[in-house]
């Protein structure tokens, strides 16, 4: 991903309110995780797990921050339950950037991911979690906002899937 698009990403997470960032680290939208440690505005929190990120999340906002977990799309899948029970059971507004790994979109598609990217999305409404696929920086702040803002309305988690040119 260029350097660009990282910066509009964490400028635009925080013009939606996100102070809150927990993570595990992947490979397409790496560079945005430099930006939010060195940001004075903004917590960043490494985790063991996706769905320990989202637990810690969803602690946080609770104790009144607005919060985000940072995973590929392969921390869906782990993550599940806590997305369940806690995010949508509970009503916790949380953000998912996800790096979309294995769609169509993911200018890197392997074989390895294919199949998890076949079944992201179908996974996504199995559990009842709205999402925006994003392909390109063409009104990336607005889609983003849009989504912080959808999370809060619904009360529960929103997944923004990074695919296209955030993937290469």
């Amino acid at each position: 991903m260029k350097e660009e698009l990282a910066k509009r990403i964490v400028e635009s997470l925080k013009d939606a309110g996100i102070n809150f960032v927990t993570y595990l680290p992947e490979t397409r939208l790496s560079q945005i995780v430099p930006l939010i440690r060195d940001d004075p505005g903004m917590e960043l929190i490494a985790a063991a797990s996706e769905q320990e990120a989202v637990t810690i999340a969803a602690g946080a906002t609770l104790g009144g921050k607005q919060a985000a977990v940072y995973m590929e799309n392969t921390g869906i899948y782990v993550s599940s339950y806590s997305l369940l029970a806690v995010g949508k059971q509970l009503g916790v507004p949380i953000l998912l950037i996800v790096g979309y790994l294995g769609g169509v979109g993911d200018q890197r598609n392997s074989f390895l991911y294919a199949t998890i990217g076949n079944h992201t999305i179908p996974v996504l409404q199995g559990l009842g979690i709205e999402h925006t696929l994003l392909e390109d920086g063409d009104r990336l702040e607005v889609k983003i906002g849009d989504a912080v803002r959808a999370a809060n309305a619904l009360r529960g988690p929103f997944a923004l899937l990074f695919a296209g040119e955030f993937s290469l």
